[in-house]
């Protein structure tokens, strides 16, 4: 720690010296200290929380990235930093780009370029998936595409590979031991749920007595009550699901019949929140359940307090919800304590009508090539992107929204439960195109929050 204020006082005399504008003039040695410096004093286990700037420019752009979090040295480092992992150095980010930082090599060249672990491409992998299809018990029907009958295997051999940086192959054990004594948990719709599934899997894989892996908690309560649990014994450590879909409350209240109709709270929290505030990691998800018919509809449903608007837009409740959120996680959140994500919109390939209304997706096998064919940027995803950037705790913001886009081939389609081994369409059948088989897409995810943990572990003990 001594070592550290020494060099923090260097870098304050230091300081005089360099223009208001740090992104043309700091060398290259004063980026690699300052982001060093500004990892050790979010990342150790010190007393002080970070302060907060919430200067921010083209958010859009900008945080497009694998993390996001708030500098502790707002004075000296500009807008919001982001961190990946690099297999030959480390990789710094601001608002207007990010660079990787390589190790001097033998000639004593330094290598820079600019990455951005979700501006990338699925490229054809012969290592396999992280788990062996229809290995792992713990994955939902829905999403277990290989018991439910689909043959094709394509999809299972494709890695994402960023444009100009690479991300480690994700390593279970070494996941297992930076979680050791910690509780991870998982908060949102079943799309987060498609991603805690992966993980846990995963991380059963790369044990030889899985035996110590166990269920902490009953199906039968997972499913009344949107809580499931598993611990790793060996490594006295949890991966659990909280469902929110909303993340704020769903609500009923009476009309001036005495009915009792649903609405949805936006200015409270979800009740589940007192079980998880205080995990170690967090990883937060809402979106789809935002596009569904009601919610789009917006006639008296969204409340606050005891008011329920007779018509609120989509856009204004999601908003006011997402403040919410942030609101409760910069109240009740420890960030010294605590690490919070939030992972983006994952996408769906509905074709000739949504999931009610006879949407399919079947009969795809190979990824979007063409960037043409990509849907535009979510709203939804700039709107979150917007209420980060206001937050004093720190947020590492996972945007998979691009990179599932691609992904048309990664669904369940008609490989779903009802139809088990049944590899034709029926009339009236519905698809699902929205989540993704297991294993599939959502361990990239894993690989991402994987490579994350692994730089803020390194950065923390060096």
């Amino acid at each position: 720690m001594d070592s550290f204020k020494n060099l923090l006082n260097n870098l304050t005399a230091s300081q005089r010296n360099l223009s208001s504008s740090l992104s043309k003039s700091r060398t290259q040695a004063t980026i690699i200290l300052l982001v060093t410096i500004a990892l050790f004093f979010f990342f150790s286990a010190s007393d002080t929380s970070p302060t907060t700037t919430t200067n921010t420019t083209d958010l859009t752009s900008g945080l497009h990235s694998a993390t996001t979090f708030i500098s502790s040295l707002p004075s000296m480092l500009s807008s919001n930093t982001h961190l990946v992992y690099n297999s030959s150095g480390t990789c710094s980010v601001t608002a207007k780009g990010q660079e990787c930082h390589q190790n001097v090599t033998e000639t004593g060249e330094v290598g820079i370029s600019t990455c951005d672990i979700f501006d990338g491409q699925w490229i054809a992998d012969g290592s396999g998936p992280l788990y062996v299809p229809g290995s792992c018990p713990f994955i939902d029907d829905s999403f277990n595409c290989f018991n439910n009958g689909r043959t094709d295997s394509g999809y299972l051999k494709l890695r994402w590979k960023p444009h100009g940086c690479h991300i480690p192959r994700f390593d279970g054990l070494k996941m297992l031991e930076m979680l050791r004594g910690k509780r991870v948990v998982f908060v949102g719709d079943s799309l987060n749920r498609n991603m805690w599934e992966s993980l846990v899997c995963a991380l059963r894989a790369s044990l030889y007595n899985k035996s110590r892996v166990f269920e902490a908690s009953g199906r039968r309560q997972f499913r009344a009550q949107g809580f499931y649990s598993f611990r790793f014994k060996d490594y006295r450590c949890s991966i659990d699901f909280i469902k929110s879909p909303f993340l704020v409350q769903e609500w009923k209240i009476a009309d001036k019949a005495g009915t009792r109709r649903e609405t949805l709270r936006l200015d409270m929290i979800q009740g589940s929140s007192r079980k998880y505030h205080d995990a170690d990691i967090i990883i937060f998800n809402t979106g789809h359940w935002w596009t569904h018919q009601k919610t789009c509809k917006g006639n008296n449903y969204f409340q606050e307090g005891n008011h329920v608007y007779t018509r609120l837009e989509v856009a204004d409740a999601y908003t006011r919800a997402l403040k919410t959120w942030a609101h409760w996680v910069d109240s009740y959140v420890n960030p010294s304590r605590t690490r919070v994500f939030f992972r983006g919109y994952s996408a769906s390939h509905f074709k000739g009508g949504q999931w009610q209304s006879g949407g399919n997706c079947d009969g795809e096998t190979e990824p979007i090539t063409n960037e043409t064919h990509l849907a535009p940027y979510p709203w939804m995803m700039s709107t979150l992107e917007s209420v980060i950037a206001e937050m004093k705790t720190p947020v590492f913001y996972l945007n998979v929204t691009r990179m599932t886009d691609y992904r048309k081939d990664g669904h369940p389609s008609i490989f779903r439960p009802t139809k088990a081994h049944n590899t034709g369409r029926n009339p009236g059948m519905i698809q699902d195109c929205s989540h993704w088989c297991l294993p599939g897409v959502p361990d990239t995810w894993n690989e991402l929050l994987f490579a994350t943990l692994l730089t803020s572990h390194h950065s923390s003990i060096n």
